[in-house]
């Protein structure tokens, strides 16, 4: 969805989707690690690499959404005004998602299976579309 409202690109955006494409690249090596470790020795550092990913994911797709709908970017890069609301509603669902990948790493510390379980509510949370305020048109 988020492409979708992109209608160009350039090296800065490019260079914020890699950071994007690393990070869920490196995603099935924690993924294994905390399904080996869970309910065993070690579970607390596996699920804090595991939310760790998640984290270092949530703030590139914060950085390169904030980027590439800020209203410095002249041509804009985005195909929708700034301040329309799809991206109004972007900007709220993504904005409490680094802080709770955080949460999620710092509670993996003390209990995997919670910070596990935080970052799977926040992965469907994140797969449904934004709630856009104020009635449709």
């Amino acid at each position: 969805m988020l492409f979708e409202l992109i209608r160009r690109v350039d090296r800065p955006l490019l260079l914020l989707n890699a950071w994007l494409l690393f990070g869920t690249s490196v995603i099935p090596y924690p993924t294994a690690l905390v399904a080996h470790q869970l309910g065993h020795e070690g579970d607390r550092l596996a699920a804090a690499a595991y939310s760790g990913t998640f984290l270092f994911i949530a703030f590139g797709y914060n950085l390169l959404w904030r980027y590439a709908s800020s209203p410095n970017r002249q041509p804009p890069l985005l195909r929708l005004p700034h301040d329309s609301e799809e991206v109004r509603a972007i900007h709220a669902q993504y904005r409490w998602g680094p802080i709770w990948y955080l949460v999620a790493l710092g509670l993996s510390t003390v209990n995997a299976a919670v910070g596990v379980g935080i970052n799977l509510a926040l992965a469907v949370f994140f797969a449904l579309p934004p709630r856009k305020d104020g009635p449709t048109r």
